[in-house]
C-alpha cells in the first residue's frame, strides 16, 4: 500500500491534531482508513505514540469492534471556540494603586534620631 497524499487523508488537519484528539477522532473511522493514516504517519513523522494508538485501533477493528458515530471533521477540542481573554471583570479586579514613592526630591529624608 502507498501511503496516501495529505489532502487526502480520512482526517482533516491530520498533521496538527495532538494525539488527544487523533485518539478520540480516529474511534470513527473504517479499517481502511485507519491503515491510510498509519501509512501516512510511517512515511512522514513516524512518531511512536502515534503509530502505536493507530496500530492498537487498527487491531480493536480486526477483533470486530464497530467504529463509533460521529463526524471526523466535527468540532474538536484544540480549536478552543470557547471564551478567551481573562475571566477576570471590573466587578472582581483590585482597586488600583500606586507604589510608595521612594527617593524623589519631594520626598525629605527624616532623621533616625540623635546620632552623635
Amino acid at each position: 500500500m502507498t501511503a496516501p497524499g495529505r489532502s487526502t487523508l480520512p482526517l482533516p488537519d491530520y498533521d496538527h491534531l495532538p494525539i488527544g484528539g487523533l485518539e478520540s477522532r480516529v474511534r470513527s473511522l473504517a479499517a481502511e482508513e485507519v491503515e491510510e493514516l498509519l501509512a501516512y504517519e510511517r512515511t512522514h513523522a513516524d512518531r511512536l505514540p502515534v503509530t502505536e494508538l493507530l496500530t492498537a485501533r487498527l487491531e480493536q477493528l480486526e477483533a470486530g469492534a464497530e467504529p463509533t458515530s460521529g463526524d471526523p471533521g466535527a468540532f474538536r477540542p484544540e480549536q478552543g471556540g470557547g471564551r478567551t481573554g481573562s475571566p477576570v471583570s471590573p466587578a472582581t479586579s483590585p482597586q488600583p494603586f500606586s507604589p510608595p514613592p521612594h527617593g524623589t526630591p519631594d520626598q525629605r529624608g527624616k532623621p533616625k534620631g540623635d546620632r552623635t
